[in-house]
């Protein structure tokens, strides 16, 4: 098993362990006082990484299983936590590559996004496959990110 996988396996456990029913974590609410004197909020109220570019370029090849989109992200990209960023990382994608916006590439970068970086924060390019079975974004984090077999 490859080092990255191992990492992503451990840290998938460790968070199932903390959230065994919970699809996906919520931030807890920002800390409150009862005096007059304003509080930090717990997570930033903008992103910090706005208007830079979160995805570099994108390339399409061809492996013996079939297409791979191979995403290659910013150093932006590999550190910007802000929730919404995903979803602006994702519309680049789509805009540099439209065939890749199909639901299960979607659930394959959303887990490179919020586990493969985590785990292997210098891998040089995401990597998602349109042929993989659409199984929704929880059975494709199960999958390490490669639902219907592991990454050639």
């Amino acid at each position: 098993m490859k080092p990255a996988r191992i990492a992503l396996s451990a840290l998938i456990a460790a968070m199932a362990v903390g959230c065994a029913s919970a699809p996906q974590a919520s931030p807890p609410p920002a800390p409150t006082t009862t005096t007059t004197t304003a509080t930090r909020p717990a997570y930033p109220t903008s992103d910090p990484y706005v208007g830079q570019p979160l995805i570099d370029h994108v390339q399409w090849t061809t492996t013996r299983q079939g297409k791979r989109l191979m995403i290659f992200p910013t150093e932006a990209g590999r550190k910007d936590q802000f929730p919404s960023a995903v979803d602006r990382a994702w519309a680049e994608v789509v805009r540099l590559a439209p065939g890749a916006d199909t639901p299960g590439m979607f659930d394959q970068f959303r887990c490179h996004w919020n586990w493969a970086r985590a785990v292997a924060p210098d891998k040089p390019s995401w990597n998602l496959e349109p042929w993989r079975p659409a199984v929704g974004y929880d059975a494709t984090v199960q999958a390490f990110c490669n639902p219907g077999g592991p990454e050639e």
